[in-house]
C-alpha cells in the first residue's frame, strides 16, 4: 500500500512538473516552426515576421508567465498568417 501512494505521488508531481514546462516549450516550439518556415513566407511577409521573431523573443526572454503567455500569442498569430498566406488566403 505505501507503494502505491509513493508512486501516486511521484506521477502526480512529475505530471504537474511538466504541465509548468509546456508553456515555456510552447514558445520555443513556435519559434523553430516559424524559422522552418521561412521559405514558405512570402518577400512581402518577411518583414512583419521578423519584427514578430524580435517581438517573441523579446517577451519570452523575460523570464515571466506573461511574457512566456505573450511570446505563444505572437507566434501562433504569426504561424497562422504564414499557413494562410501560403494557402492562399483560403480557410
Amino acid at each position: 500500500m505505501k507503494r502505491s501512494v509513493l508512486l501516486g505521488l511521484f506521477v502526480t508531481a512529475s505530471l504537474m512538473a511538466s504541465a509548468s514546462f509546456a508553456a515555456e516549450d510552447l514558445c520555443a516550439v513556435n519559434l523553430k516552426t516559424i524559422e522552418n518556415a521561412k521559405s514558405q513566407i512570402s518577400p512581402e511577409m518577411s518583414e512583419q515576421v521578423a519584427a514578430s521573431v524580435e517581438k517573441a523573443k523579446a517577451d519570452h526572454a523575460l523570464g515571466t508567465k506573461k511574457g512566456t503567455e505573450d511570446c505563444i500569442a505572437e507566434t501562433t498569430q504569426t504561424i497562422q498568417a504564414i499557413q494562410k498566406s501560403s494557402d492562399g488566403g483560403k480557410q
